[in-house]
């Protein structure tokens, strides 16, 4: 099974490659960007079928070690049973 756990820094917490990529876009020609906030996203396969251990799975992996629980928020997503990889959920 497929687990994404995004994660994002907190609001409020300084994030200097989110403004330099706003900074970039406006250089761009994006005027109309008025934030940014970069964050990551992970791709983890989870041998099971089910979808409770899964997300058990990843929320752990989150808290132990995929986000810093200090500055950022994370959240956990199970990849749709034959979604096509990258489909929008």
């Amino acid at each position: 099974m497929t687990v994404f756990v995004k994660v994002m820094l907190k609001p409020g917490v300084l994030d200097p490659q989110g403004k330099a990529i706003a900074d970039a876009l406006h250089r761009l020609g994006y005027g109309s960007v008025s934030d940014v906030r970069a964050g990551k996203l992970f791709r983890v396969e989870v041998d099971t079928d089910d979808p409770k251990a899964a997300k058990e799975a990843g929320e752990q992996m989150a808290g132990k070690l995929l986000a810093n629980p200090v500055i950022e928020d994370y959240e956990v997503l199970l990849e749709a049973a034959g979604a096509p990889t990258g489909a929008a959920r």
